[in-house]
């Protein structure tokens, strides 16, 4: 996960306000984190928080839509 954008989506969110069921996540490295089985990421609140695993499953972006978010976040 060095220095490449991973995403996921959410397909679960009891107990999280600030996520979206069915939509994807821009996650951030952190390896501390991972070994708790918790995954970092910027949620509706624009912030990065800890959140369980098992909230979400691992999606792989096509090339565009990986430009589109790089677009969006560059954009902030």
């Amino acid at each position: 996960m060095k220095g490449k954008p991973r995403y996921v989506m959410c397909i679960r969110n009891e107990g999280a306000d600030d996520l979206e069921v069915r939509k994807v996540y821009k996650v951030l490295p952190d390896s501390d984190a991972a070994k708790h089985n918790l995954l970092r990421v910027i949620d509706e609140s624009g912030e990065d928080y800890l959140y369980p695993e098992v909230l979400f499953a691992a999606v792989e972006l096509p090339p565009a839509t990986k430009r589109a978010f790089a677009a969006s976040d560059a954009a902030s």
